[in-house]
């Protein structure tokens, strides 16, 4: 052979030894590439099988959690909540009480305040007084409580054997001048246009309200007099039965001297009494012996 056929061969050679080396390393790539791919396929299941089981022990704890918090509602259930009212603040009208609690209250207490409500008495509140009054003017106030922009109020006029007459005031206060003769009013007082309250009231003349004050000081002075004599009788006792809790002693003494006392008295005046009557009784027995010596010396 040529020395360039020489040379070709051995490049073919070359050629073929690399196509070959390039085979085998293709072919270990696909081997390890198929001996890792179940590891990995193993991890992946690994992972998503401790997903489900976080998943499921969350479920689980959720619900417990629900049924401990139905338990709870139940046992809150259980418990008996017993309520009392207090008294309503006014006896007609509109006022306020109490809700109380006897039972199920915080820290163990007895009895405690839950909330205020709302409560209605009557509805007539008959007659009413005047919030102030002067010899001129007089203030009237009608039925609410607070917030007084709650409730609507309606003032009448009262006249006899004649229709009311409704005045344009409608605030909770009204203000009126004395006339010449004694007027009327009455307040209604609506929550909801349905009537709650109503209360009337007399605006006397000035001449009445000026007799009512001259004739008020002497029944004011009697009373004033008769509590303060009471007063002084009631501290007078109350001092005498210190005084004979402090002296208690002397005063039994004293008291048992003055008992020995009058029993002797009590000896003494029996003593005369006897006396007295044997001397009455010695008179009537001499003319009885007078008499037998009489007898005798006629025999």
């Amino acid at each position: 052979m040529s020395p360039g056929g020489a040379g070709c061969s051995h490049r073919l050679l070359l050629t073929v030894g690399w196509l070959l080396l390039a085979g085998l390393h293709s072919a270990c790539g696909t081997n390890v590439t198929a001996a890792q791919d179940p590891g990995l396929v193993h991890e992946g299941e690994g992972e998503s099988e401790g997903e489900e089981e976080a998943e499921s022990e969350s479920e689980s704890e959720a619900e417990n959690e629900a049924q401990s918090a139905t338990e709870e509602d139940a046992s809150n259930q259980t418990v008996v909540k017993e309520v009392e009212f207090g008294m309503c603040t006014v006896t007609c009208g509109v006022g306020i009480r109490e809700v109380i609690l006897t039972n199920g209250c915080p820290g163990g207490e007895s009895k405690c305040i839950v909330r205020v409500e709302e409560c209605r008495g009557p509805v007539d509140c008959g007659w009413g007084r005047p919030v102030t009054e002067s010899l001129d003017s007089v203030r009237l106030p009608c039925v609410h409580i607070s917030p007084v922009n709650r409730f609507k109020y309606v003032w009448k006029l009262l006249r006899p054997d004649q229709q009311p007459i409704i005045l344009a005031n409608d605030s909770a206060i009204l203000e009126v001048r004395r006339e010449v003769h004694p007027l009327i009013f009455e307040c209604a007082t609506l929550d909801n246009n349905e009537i709650i309250a109503t209360v009337k009231f007399t605006v006397y003349t000035t001449s009445e309200l000026q007799m009512k004050r001259s004739a008020r000081p002497d029944t004011d002075a009697v009373l004033v007099f008769v509590l303060t004599i009471g007063v002084v009788i009631c501290i007078f006792v109350i001092f005498i039965l210190i005084f004979l809790i402090i002296n208690w002693g002397a005063v039994k003494s004293f008291w048992g001297e003055k008992a020995s006392t009058t029993e002797i008295q009590s000896e003494l005046s029996s003593m005369r009494y006897k006396d007295s009557t044997s001397l009455d009784q010695s008179p009537t027995e001499i003319p009885g012996n007078e008499d037998d010596a009489l007898s005798e010396w006629n025999e």
